[in-house]
């Protein structure tokens, strides 16, 4: 139940699971929970902040092979400017997933943001 509880939502927090476990009438510590998370290939890890969509990552990858040759002159011409994300909603503090080795870029692993 522990496994295909956070196989369906991977944001579910052990104190999540603890409480859904005793209204089975199973009562186990979270560091079981925790353990058997990680026996089978689970970690719990910070969830990722942006997503690119599949058009972003084309759109990218036809910039760069387009400028692929272009001299030193022609990007030192360039303007780069930071970013600056600003919390419209949710808590600031960051949000803990399980998840499998390789998966950090899955989109139910992501948290979608919104810039402007």
């Amino acid at each position: 139940m522990i496994v295909r509880t956070v196989r369906n939502q991977s944001r579910t927090t052990q104190e999540d699971l603890f409480s859904d476990l005793k209204a089975t009438g199973t009562i186990v510590t979270k560091k079981t929970i925790g353990n058997t998370l990680r026996r089978e290939g689970l970690k719990s890890c910070s969830a990722s902040n942006i997503a690119l969509k599949k058009t972003h990552v084309h759109a990218r990858l036809k910039f760069a092979s387009e400028h692929l040759n272009d001299s030193e002159e022609n990007w030192a011409k360039l303007f780069w400017s930071d970013e600056t994300k600003i919390k419209l909603f949710g808590i600031n503090s960051s949000c803990r997933v399980w998840r499998r080795r390789n998966a950090a870029c899955d989109l139910k692993n992501t948290i979608p943001t919104i810039k402007h």
